[in-house]
């Protein structure tokens, strides 16, 4: 095995928003999460809304155009 190429292994913590602290080995020494498998909901059994970036609100405002734009065309007609 070539020495110096491998990236550094350090014990790390890694800390899910709900509060879930999770100890392992990473090349990354603190990580954070946004969801942890006892918060995700496919584990839990329980729903929740996850929202990424703000895509659930991009994806109402399309949609809210496209709404616009159906009821405008049929005033027209």
């Amino acid at each position: 095995m070539k020495k110096e190429i491998h990236p550094k292994y350090f014990e790390t913590t890694i800390t899910c928003a709900c509060g879930n602290v999770i100890h392992t080995r990473a090349t990354v020494k603190d990580i954070r999460v946004e969801i942890c498998s006892a918060c995700h909901p496919f584990f839990t059994g329980k729903q929740k809304f996850v929202d990424t970036a703000g895509r659930v609100e991009k994806f109402k405002r399309k949609y809210e155009k496209i709404k616009k734009q159906k009821e405008e065309n049929k005033a027209f007609k």
